[in-house]
């Protein structure tokens, strides 16, 4: 043997070193102190705890009237319980922060009359103490007897029912039973109650002994965490060594292994670990290279932790309400939710998993109960002002969420602290509702900080002018005909539209709004819309760029070219009369003119005599002029005999000259909205 490694978490874990604190602060305290059985799976431990007056009795009816009791770290039961606060006793409860989580978990489900399901050792202290706390309770040592229950006719009838586990049970085994009784019943909650320091120990223990020639687990063989150790080790390593302490140890105990990985059960003080360290190394003659590491490892294990101290720590569990972390001490660390986030948008379960590392600020230290109460939003807050500080000297640009609307502006929260932004700086018109920004992610630069009056002020339009003209300077290097954006509506006037297409405005004549005939811009668009434009023009000298919006290849002109012919009867909707005639849509987009000579065979004073709006009417297209876009139409064609039809037809194309004749129809042009203006007759007409 050449080299010895430890496992990186050894000795107590913090449940255990509380109650062993707890223990010897009672015996300087008190001149009796009782137990009843083993407050830890430790003899030697146990044993030294005798030496220093710790006495031992039967059953607490044989308490002393004087005396202190002491629950061990596994729990009591609750008769015990019940029995002791009507005695009145004194009481020091050393019950393991963990294990009083599952005894809460289990009286929680027994209150709503729920069967609570137990995975571990049914003569183990604490599964009896969590046991005697349910009226209906069934224990199984491992996932084969839950299985063969699951298929018996109790569990047809045993109704909603939860899953607890023994804390120092195996992540496999809470799998297996997970899945097995997931599939199986629905109404079934699963708890994960494993301790995380236990599961800690059984990770370390499992890649520790894939690397070394032969494994030592030291701990107590009625301990049931350090025999989940032995366990696992055997499944990847062949030489495995299970001692109590030192004395067992033997010479030449792993003969021909170069490397020698140590792991321990949560049972087994720094003191046995020193002597078996200390045996190991006078077996090979040398110091191991984590002689330095390992005793700091066990000095950090006793270190006292105090009220304002930033401490690091792994996450060990998540709750709804709290977050549990292994500060690798005494202490049992914790935090509330309402402490780890200013940002109520997320989950806790979003942000963090277990096994992560996290650092916090200790809030208070109860030494009774061995915990830590722990801050994550405090510790944010103190570096948050810091970054803000800076921020000032760098001209940083920093994100936060609008929380309030304030007199005179608004509030951004930055990781807690409360940044105001006047209504001047919100980057908004003027007279603008403050509350559009409220719970929105904005972006904002710190003009001012006072962190003596916890006041800092900031301006969101500082940062959107900067932007904007950055994006500005970038369209105009790139701008060009026929180039497309993505552009926001900004304002609408009688003439066209305003369009931001990142950093520029561009104008949108009403005539490029639509094909159709519109009376105004928000028939078709309305402020803050998001609209796909193309460029049709741009004066870079004058910063002015007119845009198009209306789709090109949606021509109503073009339609009505593909569609239609000179002679070709159309079903029209009249949409207009004039007093020499009637305006009707051919096509959607394309109005032709019925001269009010072509709407009957008859003299009529005006259109309406015979035409109504919206009324749809057979009419002829007598002329077509494709360069002006302009179209005829005639009702009267239609009555006539065929050869008059023709005549007609034949000297349409003259309804387009000046020297016209009363027969001929009254020709127009098409706007570029497509709307048709007409052309008066010539005099005499």
């Amino acid at each position: 043997m050449k080299r010895i490694v430890f496992a990186d978490t050894i000795g107590y874990c913090f449940g255990v070193e509380r109650c062993v604190a707890l223990t010897e602060k009672a015996l300087s305290e008190n001149e009796k102190v009782c137990c009843t059985g083993d407050l830890i799976h430790n003899t030697d431990e146990m044993k030294r705890l005798f030496d220093l007056g710790l006495i031992k009795i039967q059953a607490v009816d044989e308490l002393p009237e004087d005396a202190v009791y002491i629950i061990r770290s596994h729990g009591a039961n609750k008769a015990t319980m019940d029995k002791l606060h009507e005695m009145g006793a004194k009481v020091v409860d050393t019950t393991c922060p963990k294990v009083r989580a599952v005894q809460r978990t289990a009286e929680a489900a027994n209150e709503k009359g729920k069967l609570v399901l137990i995975i571990g050792d049914e003569n183990h202290p604490e599964v009896k103490s969590v046991a005697s706390r349910c009226a209906k309770v069934l224990v199984f040592k491992n996932p084969e007897q839950l299985e063969t229950w699951t298929k018996s006719e109790a569990f047809s009838a045993a109704g909603e029912m939860v899953l607890i586990f023994q804390t120092t049970q195996t992540r496999a085994v809470l799998e297996v039973s997970k899945k097995l009784i997931k599939n199986l019943c629905t109404n079934c909650e699963v708890f994960d109650t494993i301790c995380y320091a236990t599961q800690i120990r059984q990770e370390e223990a499992d890649k520790l002994s894939k690397r070394c020639d032969a494994m030592l687990v030291v701990g107590a063989r009625h301990s049931a965490n350090s025999n989940h150790l032995v366990k696992i080790c055997r499944e990847h390593c062949m030489q495995v060594a299970f001692v109590e302490n030192a004395k067992e140890l033997k010479a030449h105990m792993f003969p021909g292994c170069e490397t020698v990985g140590i792991t321990s059960g949560a049972s087994v003080p720094a003191w046995i670990l020193k002597e078996v360290k200390q045996t190991m190394c006078d077996e090979i003659k040398t110091q191991t290279e984590e002689e330095e590491s390992f005793a700091e490892l066990l000095e950090n294990s006793l270190k006292t932790i105090y009220n304002g101290e930033t401490v690091k720590g792994v996450v060990a569990a998540i709750t709804p309400t709290e977050i549990s972390v292994d500060l690798g001490t005494k202490y049992s660390g914790y935090i509330p939710v309402e402490d780890f986030t200013n940002d109520g948008e997320f989950k806790v379960e979003d942000l963090i998993k277990l096994g992560d590392t996290i650092e916090a600020c200790v809030v208070r230290v109860n030494d009774v109960e061995g915990t830590v109460m722990l801050s994550k939003r405090r510790l944010d807050a103190v570096k948050t002002w810091s970054d803000i500080e800076a921020a000032v000297d760098n001209d940083t640009v920093l994100e936060g969420t609008v929380t309030e609307e304030n007199k005179g502006g608004i509030v951004i929260s930055v990781k807690g602290v409360r940044v105001f932004v006047p209504a001047s700086q919100s980057g908004l018109p003027r007279d603008a509702e403050m509350s559009q920004l409220l719970r929105k992610k904005v972006r904002f630069k710190i003009t001012e900080v006072n962190r003596g009056r916890k006041r800092v002020v900031g301006s969101i339009r500082a940062v959107a002018a900067k932007e904007r003209q950055e994006k500005a300077a970038l369209v105009w290097n790139e701008i060009d005909v026929g180039k497309r954006y993505e552009g926001v509506v900004k304002s609408l006037t009688s003439y066209g539209a305003f369009v931001d297409i990142g950093g520029v405005d561009g104008m949108v004549h009403v005539s490029e709004l639509s094909w159709k005939r519109i009376g105004k811009p928000s028939d078709v668009i309305n402020v803050g819309d998001v609209i796909n434009v193309y460029v049709m023009s741009f004066d870079k000298e004058n910063r002015k760029i007119s845009l198009g919006y209306k789709d090109p290849n949606g021509n109503p002109w073009a339609l009505f070219m593909n569609t239609y012919k000179v002679g070709d009867i159309a079903k029209v909707q009249v949409v207009k009369f004039m007093t020499f005639g009637a305006f009707a849509e051919v096509v959607e987009g394309v109005d032709g003119l019925i001269h009010i000579s072509q709407i009957a065979d008859r003299r009529i004073g005006k259109p309406e005599e015979v035409l109504t709006v919206g009324e749809f009417v057979d009419a002829k297209i007598t002329a077509v002029d494709e360069e002006k876009r302009k179209v005829s139409l005639s009702i009267r064609a239609l009555s006539e005999p065929e050869p008059a039809a023709k005549e007609a037809d034949e000297v349409a194309p003259a309804a387009f000259a000046p020297e016209s004749t009363d027969n001929d129809a009254l020709v127009f042009e098409i706007s570029e909205t497509g709307e048709a203006s007409g052309l008066m007759p010539e005099d005499g007409e």
